[in-house]
């Protein structure tokens, strides 16, 4: 949990993380998904490069999809003169994505989704880029597809860092150490723009937020005296929220994201912590009640109301980029699962989207499809990511010890 309300966190070893493989586990089901077909692309490179195996692996993790196994395909066909429909519906598919692949200077990936029971095409483009782009070409066919169907921006092609300042792709590939310290650092947080991640390190016994670049460099933010916490962007990613101690008591604060002088929110005798900046204003995880839950204020302070009443515990809220899909770490009978509160579609109901008894730490997809969060098996804490109406859950095994991931804002196509 990114809260002071946690009862321990673990380190990342980064080594481990940046050398594994994920090894996703489908856990579970999609009676409800959309059938298609991701043929395998001619001219495609296999292993992680497949590009079909990403789109198709990208598609089912989303709950929204249900994809075909290549076993199965009754023709795998890359071009349009290549495709029978009428085969394609017998076999219960409703969708099909052929592609292709041109190897020269560059990479050059064309691919089409056909509707199968309306014989027509739904897409038809092409997409170029070095050959070490095939994962990153995948994932955004994927947000293509994702957005034409459903109508909803995707967000495959996106990132995620996990507390120890690894950044990897959405599903756990590409990995990438961002800092290594021999303390632990915890709670890391996205800017708006993707550009800048803030973070809580520790030196000299002592918690400290910074915000560093992608491209490297890092500045501290607040190093006052006591506890240093739990930091989030405001929306324009000029300014953090942070949980300070400096006053004696737990309390959220804002301040310019290079550093400067804070500004106290909360003014309340519970502990206040891991705040979430959004458009409506901040929430963050209080005690004031007797018990955690989550409460809600303006960027401004003032009165803060409660938004959770649901189960005996909430912290941690999380946020989709519309606001209208919040998670929380939610506690009953001493188990911490992930609930969601989704009002996309009428006024909102919470669904239980995990299994386990300590699960923590949410993060939302940008567009509120998906949930990413850290999960104990054992001695292990590793990431999940679940649909966000709790029908699809897949298991990412980084290889070592992994909490607390952020996922990232969407990003820009060059």
């Amino acid at each position: 949990m990114r809260s002071i309300f946690a009862i321990c966190v673990f380190l990342l070893s980064g080594a481990a993380f940046a050398q594994s493989s994920p090894q996703v586990d489908v856990i579970g089901g999609r009676d409800a998904a959309q059938p298609i077909a991701v043929v395998p692309f001619a001219g495609s490179a296999s292993g992680e490069s497949d590009i079909a195996a990403v789109i198709r692996a990208d598609l089912q993790r989303s709950g929204q999809f249900k994809a075909m196994a290549e076993s199965a395909m009754p023709e795998k066909p890359s071009t349009a003169a290549e495709l029978h429909l009428p085969l394609w519906q017998a076999a219960g598919q409703g969708l099909v994505l052929i592609g292709r692949v041109s190897n020269g200077a560059s990479m050059r990936v064309e691919y089409e989704l056909y509707d199968v029971v309306h014989k027509q095409r739904l897409l038809g483009f092409a997409k170029s880029g070095p050959a070490s782009a095939a994962r990153d070409i995948a994932h955004q066919i994927a947000d293509d597809i994702y957005q034409k169907v459903l109508n909803v921006r995707g967000a495959f092609w996106t990132k995620k860092a996990t507390y120890s300042l690894v950044v990897a792709d959405a599903d756990g590939h590409n990995a990438r150490v961002l800092e290594t310290a021999s303390a632990p650092i915890m709670s890391p947080t996205w800017s708006p723009d993707g550009r800048r991640i803030a973070y809580v390190a520790f030196a000299k016994g002592n918690s400290t937020v910074k915000v560093r670049t992608l491209a490297g460099g890092d500045v501290t933010v607040a190093s006052f005296a006591g506890l240093n916490a739990s930091p989030s962007f405001s929306p324009d990613g000029a300014r953090l929220a942070v949980t300070l101690s400096r006053d004696g008591n737990p309390e959220i604060y804002t301040l310019p994201a290079s550093g400067g002088a804070p500004t106290r929110i909360t003014h309340q005798l519970g502990i206040d912590t891991s705040a979430t900046w959004t458009p409506s204003g901040i929430y963050f995880t209080s005690d004031r009640g007797g018990r955690p839950q989550i409460y809600k204020t303006s960027a401004s302070g003032g009165g803060a109301s409660r938004v959770t009443f649901q189960g005996d515990y909430n912290a941690d809220a999380a946020f989709s980029l519309d606001g209208k899909v919040m998670a929380v770490t939610q506690g009953n009978g001493g188990n911490y699962r992930i609930a969601v509160f989704d009002t996309r579609s009428g006024p909102g109901q919470w669904t239980t989207v995990s299994p386990g008894s300590l699960d923590e730490s949410p993060s939302v997809a940008p567009n509120g499809s998906m949930v990413m969060y850290d999960a104990h098996e054992g001695s292990r804490s590793v990431i999940h990511v679940v649909s966000s109406d709790g029908r699809v859950r897949e298991r990412i095994d980084t290889g070592g010890n992994a909490q607390d991931p952020a996922w990232s804002p969407y990003r820009s196509t060059p």
